[in-house]
C-alpha cells in the first residue's frame, strides 16, 4: 500500500485492460511509462468480470494487472467496480432496476441501471466491495480506492414504488409531521393536502404542473439516497481496507445538476472531480475555469483531483470536434492553474467497441506514432518538471456563492423565464473577474466568508436565512457585495418571500422590486452608462442608495437598473438586476476591486488568464492564453512549460501556456 499522491502532480487515468488481450498490457505499460503515467484508475466497469455468477468471483486477472502495474511504479485508484452492475444481477433481482416518471422500467444494456433505493442492488455492490477490500489492502500498488462511478450521471432521479416508500421515510425524517409537510409544500394550493404518509408519492408524471417544493425535496431526496449508497461501500473499505484514501468521482460541471456536492464533500477522503469540454457552449474555456473553481470551493480550498477529463473529442454530443493542437496542454494545465494536484483522462486506450469507441484516449487508434500522444507525453514531461507544487494553494480575496440547492429551485417548474439559467449570472461574473486577473473562490453561502473583501451572489434564488444573514454581515464588516436579479427570492421551502423582491436581500441592498419583467430570447435592454442587459430585467425602486445605471429604453425605461447602497462599516451592497455585458461587468468588479485594496494576480495583456498557487514550496504562476493574438505577462522565475528562465516578462504565442515558478515573491 503506498500513499496518495506522493511525489508530484499525478497523471494517469482511466485503465480498462478487461478490453483487451494480455498481449496489450505489457506495451500498455511500456508506453505509460514513456508517457510520464504516474497512476491509473482500474477497475470502474468491471463487475462482471470479476464476479461473472452472484458470489463466484473471478480475480486473477485483476492479480496480474495489479501485480504489473506495482512493478511498473504506477499507482492504483482502484475502483469497487460497483457503476455498471452485470447483466445476472437484473435478470435474477428485477427490482433492482429504475423507474422513469411515467412509469417505464428502464432496462439494462447501458450503464449504472440501478435504483438508488434499492437494497438487493445496495448489498451485492457491498459483498463485491468486501471481497475486493480484503483482497487489496496491502497491495504494494493500491493507492486509493474509488466509489462506484460518477453517481448521478445517468441513474436519477428514480421514480420507482421502492423509491416512493424511501421518500415518505426521508420526508418523515426532514418535515416530522404532515402538518409541517403540507405547510412546506403548501398544499392548499390546488388541493394537495396529505392526511396519510402512505399517499405521498414522488413526482411522477402528472397532467400539468408538478408542486415545485415536492421536486425540490425529491430532488434533495435522490442526491442523499445515492450518498448512502456510497456510503454503504465507504463503510466496508474503513473496516477492511483502514488508512487508505477513499474518493468517488464527481461531475462539478456548471451543467451536472443532480448532487449536492456541497453535502457530499465530507464523505470522500480526496474531492476528485470529472470535466468534459462542451463545444456547444457559447464560451466553453470560461465554463471550465468556472467549473474548476466550484471543485475548489466544494474541496474547501484544499487541491483536488482531476479524475477524468477528455484528450480530444468527446462521443455524446450531437457533433464532437477533435481539440485542436495546443488544446490538451492548456485544459489540463487551467484544472492545476485552479487547484488539481492530479490530472487524469478517460480513458488510457481508446476502446474499439461499445458505445464509447469514439471518445478520445490517451492512446488514440491510430497508435504512438500521432501528433495526439505526442501531447499526451508532452503534458507528462511537463507536470513532471514540478513536483513542488504538490499541496500548494489558491488564494483568494473574492468570491463568488455557489448553491446546489439553489439551482435546483431556480431549475423548478412554473418559473417567470425558463430563459434563466442558474449559472449564467456565475459565469459572467467569474469570466470578468478572470478577464481583470483577479482570482475568485466559489464557494457555498454557509462558508466562512470573513476572508473575503469583495463578495457576488449571482442568482441566489433560495437562500436560507442564516445564508442572507451571513452576506449581510460580510458587508456590515467591509466587505463590497454584490447581488444580481432573482435571488433571495424564496426560502429552502420554495416559498415566496413577500413584501417585494430581492425578498432575504432587500433591506441589504435598499430596493424594492414590484414586478419581473423577464426578456425574451434574443432581447436587450440598454442602459444609460452604455452596457445592455440580457435575460432578466425588474420593476424597481431605490428605497435607499444610488442609482448608478438606468434602462434607457424598454418598458422600463427611466428606472433603476444597477443601484449600490454604502453600508454603516465601510462596506456596500450593489444590486444588479439584468444580465449585464461583459464590458459592463468588468467595469463594475474593477471598481470594487479598487476600492477594496485588491491586486491583480500579475500585468497581462488581454485574453490571459492568470492564477497563482502558493505553498511552503514556493509560487507556481499559471499564465494562458485564450486569446488569438500574442501576449504578455510580467513575471520573474522559469517557466516549467518552456522549461526556460523568465526575467521580468514572458511572450505567449496565441493558445500558449507558461507555468513559471516565481523566484519574486507576489504582490499581496
Amino acid at each position: 500500500m503506498r500513499q496518495w499522491p506522493d511525489d508530484g502532480v499525478a497523471y494517469g487515468g482511466d485503465y480498462n485492460p478487461e478490453q483487451w488481450p494480455r498481449s496489450t498490457w505489457d506495451e500498455d505499460l511500456e508506453l505509460m511509462q514513456q508517457a510520464g503515467v504516474t497512476f491509473v484508475t482500474l477497475g470502474v466497469f468491471a463487475w462482471s468480470w470479476l464476479e461473472p455468477k452472484a458470489g463466484v468471483y473471478e480475480f486473477e486477472w485483476l492479480d496480474t494487472i495489479m501485480d504489473k502495474l506495482a512493478a511498473a511504479d504506477i499507482a492504483v485508484d482502484l475502483a469497487t467496480a460497483t457503476a455498471a452492475p452485470p447483466v445476472w444481477l437484473s435478470q435474477e433481482h428485477p427490482d433492482t432496476l429504475p423507474v422513469d416518471r411515467a412509469g417505464h422500467v428502464l432496462g439494462q444494456g447501458s450503464r449504472q441501471a440501478w435504483c438508488p433505493s434499492s437494497t438487493t442492488f445496495r448489498d451485492h455492490a457491498v459483498a463485491l466491495t468486501a471481497q475486493m477490500a480484503r483482497r487489496y489492502h496491502a497491495h504494494p500498488a493500491l493507492a486509493m480506492w474509488h466509489v462506484s462511478n460518477e453517481y448521478g450521471c445517468h441513474n436519477t432521479p428514480c421514480y420507482c414504488d421502492r423509491c416512493a416508500a424511501a421518500f415518505r421515510t426521508w420526508l418523515q425524517a426532514r418535515h416530522g409531521t404532515l402538518e409541517a409537510l403540507n405547510d412546506s409544500w403548501g398544499t392548499a394550493f390546488w388541493s394537495q393536502r396529505y392526511t396519510d404518509w402512505e399517499h405521498i408519492l414522488p413526482p411522477r408524471a402528472t397532467p400539468t404542473i408538478n408542486n415545485p417544493t415536492q421536486v425540490l425535496d425529491y430532488r434533495r431526496f435522490q442526491s442523499d439516497q445515492l450518498l448512502a449508497q456510497h456510503d454503504a461501500e465507504r463503510a466496508v473499505l474503513r473496516e477492511l481496507s483502514p488508512g487508505v484514501p477513499v474518493t468517488t468521482n464527481f461531475m462539478t460541471m456548471t451543467g451536472f445538476r443532480h448532487l449536492d456536492y456541497h453535502a457530499w464533500a465530507s464523505h470522500v477522503d480526496v474531492v476528485s472531480t470529472d470535466h468534459y469540454r462542451v463545444d456547444l457552449l457559447a464560451d466553453p474555456t470560461a465554463e471550465l475555469s468556472l467549473s474548476a473553481a466550484i471543485t475548489r470551493g466544494v474541496a474547501a480550498g484544499r487541491p483536488w483531483m482531476l479524475m477524468e477529463h477528455s484528450t480530444s473529442a468527446v462521443n455524446w454530443q450531437a457533433v464532437n470536434p477533435a481539440k485542436p493542437a495546443g488544446q490538451l496542454l492548456r485544459d489540463s494545465l487551467a484544472h492545476v492553474a485552479h487547484g488539481a494536484d492530479a490530472v487524469g483522462y478517460f480513458q488510457w486506450r481508446a476502446s474499439r467497441a461499445g458505445a464509447e469507441k469514439y471518445h478520445s484516449a490517451m492512446l488514440p487508434h491510430a497508435g504512438p506514432d500521432t501528433r495526439r500522444f505526442a501531447e499526451v507525453r508532452r503534458l507528462g514531461e511537463v507536470l513532471g518538471r514540478m513536483p513542488d507544487l504538490l499541496g500548494s494553494r489558491v488564494e483568494a480575496r473574492v468570491a463568488v456563492l455557489w448553491d446546489y440547492e439553489a439551482q435546483w429551485a431556480a431549475g423548478g417548474p412554473a418559473l417567470p423565464s425558463e430563459a434563466l439559467d442558474y449559472p449564467d449570472a456565475a459565469l459572467a461574473v467569474h469570466r470578468a473577474l478572470r478577464d481583470l486577473h483577479v482570482t475568485a473562490d466559489v464557494v457555498h453561502p454557509g462558508s466562512d466568508l470573513m476572508g473575503y473583501d469583495v463578495l457576488v451572489v449571482p442568482t441566489l434564488y433560495l437562500v436560507r436565512d442564516e445564508h442572507a444573514s451571513a452576506v449581510a454581515d460580510a458587508a456590515a464588516r467591509g466587505a463590497h457585495v454584490v447581488v444580481t436579479y432573482f435571488s433571495g427570492i424564496v426560502d429552502e421551502h420554495d416559498h415566496v418571500r413577500l413584501g417585494g423582491y430581492p425578498g432575504a436581500f432587500r433591506d441589504l441592498l435598499g430596493v424594492r422590486c414590484q414586478e419581473f419583467y423577464p426578456l425574451r430570447v434574443g432581447e436587450q435592454v440598454r442602459l444609460d452608462d452604455g452596457t445592455t442587459g440580457t435575460v432578466w430585467s425588474e420593476d424597481l425602486d431605490a428605497v435607499d442608495g444610488e442609482v448608478l445605471a438606468r434602462y434607457a429604453d424598454g418598458p422600463l425605461e427611466g428606472g433603476p437598473a444597477v443601484t449600490r447602497r454604502r453600508v454603516p462599516g465601510g462596506g456596500s451592497a450593489t444590486y444588479v438586476s439584468t444580465l449585464l455585458d461583459d464590458a459592463g461587468w468588468r467595469r463594475l468588479l474593477d471598481g470594487l476591486r479598487e476600492e477594496a485594496g485588491i491586486n491583480r494576480v500579475a500585468e497581462a495583456s488581454p485574453g490571459v488568464e492568470l492564477v497563482r498557487r502558493t505553498g511552503d514550496r514556493g509560487s507556481w504562476l499559471f499564465a494562458i492564453n485564450h486569446g488569438g493574438t500574442p501576449a504578455e505577462v510580467t513575471a520573474t522565475g522559469h517557466d516549467v512549460v518552456a522549461d526556460a528562465p523568465v526575467d521580468g516578462r514572458v511572450e505567449l504565442a496565441a493558445g500558449q501556456v507558461a507555468v513559471i515558478r516565481e523566484t519574486r515573491a507576489p504582490r499581496g
